[in-house]
């Protein structure tokens, strides 16, 4: 079989190049997924046009179906976001709001096009709200089709009124990289048990 391969989604704010702690969190999660043998990939949403919508194809040069294309590709979703204001990104919204259109769309044996992919979340932010954006991030990826694995999220946050980036920080705190190799852990043995006995045709 070929190779498990993860798709990281980095739903910054900042175009590229700024640096952006989500994107340094989205990446230590595919470096501990290449330790478990999955290859990985990273998009960074703001770079590209993706427009407004619940259609896998909204017209006027939406990038959304090329990056579609690569989540379809992909065995292991791998979703990333800042906190602002308490909540996820706009552009994570956004993502989340396309990938509603899949509800619609199926496989060659009648299953939702998701169905077989694994979902994981991180998350990072100054200020608190990690636990509830994982919360909502779970539930929408879930009813889209994908399957969560046990303690599928790593997520780090500032102590409060006291602002910090993540990407600022001199190390990874110990509690942090612990919960990202748990989440790759199970994250690749998920996929790969779905590979092997996917989920039965409608």
């Amino acid at each position: 079989m070929s190779p498990l391969n993860a798709l990281a989604l980095v739903c910054s704010l900042k175009p590229s190049p700024a640096p952006s702690s989500s994107e340094l969190m989205a990446r230590q999660v595919l470096d501990a997924l290449v330790g478990r043998g999955v290859t990985g990939d990273m998009i960074r949403v703001v770079d590209h046009e993706v427009r407004p919508g619940v259609k896998t194809d909204m017209g006027d040069n939406d990038a959304w179906p090329g990056i579609r294309e690569r989540v379809l590709d992909a065995d292991i979703l791998v979703l990333s976001t800042p906190t602002w204001v308490g909540h996820m990104s706009s552009v994570a919204q956004r993502v989340l709001e396309r990938l509603n259109a899949e509800l619609g769309e199926t496989d060659d044996q009648g299953r939702p096009s998701m169905f077989g992919k694994v979902a994981v979340v991180a998350v990072v932010g100054n200020e608190d709200g990690a636990h509830k954006i994982v919360a909502d991030l779970f539930q929408a990826l879930g009813d889209t089709g994908f399957t969560i694995p046990a303690q599928g999220s790593t997520y780090w946050n500032n102590e409060a009124m006291n602002p910090k980036d993540y990407n600022d920080l001199m190390h990874t705190p110990e509690a942090v990289a612990s919960t990202t190799a748990t989440l790759a852990r199970n994250a690749a043995h998920l996929a790969l048990a779905l590979r092997e006995s996917p989920y039965p045709a409608s």
